[in-house]
């Protein structure tokens, strides 16, 4: 605390003799208003001065507010906001919550010992337009920073604390938690055991508990303060996102389906399409089959029952008795059998206009994607996928 001045005064006259804050005496004649306005000589002639010179005239309730207060009270309460220089030590993380005000913020700061004040930071933050792009979540600061060296920390992208997590589309559910483990400081049991309660993770009520084709493909930040089940949650949530913007229940209900199984659509999509462009006509192809009474005969639904990875199923795989066959079982397997991305999910929803039954893949580096009706011209299709094969080291 900075050693308190001594500062003595005067009876008062018909003059109107006052102390001015530089410690000179200031003279104005009987009757006379000095130039300087009312707030500003009462700020300033009030600090150097004794108490009675403060409260001349001020009545009982002011003589027992500067008796209480104090010369040094006053001088805090017209003294600029309390500061601290330079760039500060130490470290400390601070989070900053969804709709925080600059006030909201500056709390946070202040008990953190990051800004001596409140004020401080609230007239740095007023100051400066960038304040309003501080986005939420937790940063990185030192403790006893300037406020306006604090404003800069939190207005940097680079002061943000975040474990970002990429998981791609077409991932069933065992791969993501494994991915998931490979990019954060959680094992892949731990994200098990969270996957091995769906009822706490916010699933939709017609997933029935099955996380499968629920946790949303997409490129997530979260704070150093996630768990396990905080990341799942968040998947989900976003699956959640996605479905509402696609209108997902209204637009399954108006193709007859549940939204469960065009989820399930959306998943076989995923994995058979190679391309974005094809998307809209391989559903085609699978609603017209289911349409037709004929069995989808999908290479990928027994790949997921056989846990396979080539580009072609034997004989052995396809007499596979698993009810995610679909050479052995008709109509849809019984549940998703990936995470499908949005656009997946919305070809779904929406397939291309087409009487196409069948589709082969004729070039695994561009995705190029033969279809038709015509089960003759589809055998001739899958001849050249055999021929491309030969000679290809993407089969």
């Amino acid at each position: 605390m900075s050693e308190r001045d001594t500062v003595e005064g005067s009876d008062s006259s018909s003059t109107g003799s006052v102390l001015d804050a530089d410690g000179g005496a200031q003279v104005a004649a009987a009757g006379q208003q000095s130039e300087r306005p009312l707030v500003a000589r009462f700020a300033r002639s009030c600090l150097p001065t004794l108490l009675a010179l403060c409260v001349v005239g001020a009545g009982v309730g002011a003589v027992l507010f500067f008796a209480y207060q104090g010369v040094d009270g006053l001088r805090d309460r017209f003294a600029g906001a309390e500061d601290f220089d330079g760039d500060g030590k130490g470290s400390v993380t601070v989070e900053v919550s969804d709709g925080d005000s600059a006030a909201d913020i500056a709390t946070a700061l202040e008990r953190a010992d990051v800004v001596a004040s409140v004020e401080a930071f609230t007239d740095a933050a007023a100051g400066d337009s960038r304040s309003t792009d501080i986005q939420p979540g937790y940063y990185g600061l030192k403790k006893q920073m300037s406020a306006e060296a604090a404003l800069e920390t939190l207005i940097s992208p680079a002061a943000k604390i975040e474990e970002t997590v990429a998981v791609a589309e077409g991932l069933t559910t065992a791969e993501t938690l494994k991915r998931l483990a490979q990019q954060t400081d959680f094992s892949a049991k731990a994200y098990r055991a969270a996957a091995e309660k769906p009822a706490k993770l916010g699933l939709p009520k017609y997933a029935g508990g099955n996380l499968e084709g629920y946790l949303f493909p997409a490129t997530y930040p979260f704070p150093p303060t996630v768990k396990a089940d905080d990341v799942l949650r968040a998947m989900v949530q976003r699956f959640e996102e996605a479905a509402g913007n696609l209108n997902l229940e209204a637009g399954a209900s108006k193709r007859g389906y549940t939204p469960a199984e065009v989820v399930t659509v959306a998943s076989l999509v995923q994995a058979e399409a190679k391309r974005e462009a094809d998307f809209p006509k391989v559903a085609t192809v699978i609603y017209n089959r289911l349409d037709q009474g004929q069995p989808l005969q999908l290479d990928s639904t027994v790949q997921y029952a056989s846990g396979g990875t080539e580009v072609f199923t034997s004989n052995e795989e396809r007499q596979n008795p698993s009810a995610y066959n679909t050479y052995q079982q008709q109509g849809l397997p019984p549940g998703p059998i990936n995470a499908p991305g949005e656009q997946a999910l919305e070809a779904a929803l929406k397939p291309a206009r087409g009487n196409w039954t069948y589709f082969v893949t004729v070039n695994l580096r561009t995705g190029k994607t033969l279809f038709t009706d015509d089960y003759q011209v589809h055998l001739g299709n899958v001849q050249k996928l055999r021929t491309y094969c030969q000679t290809s080291d993407a089969c």
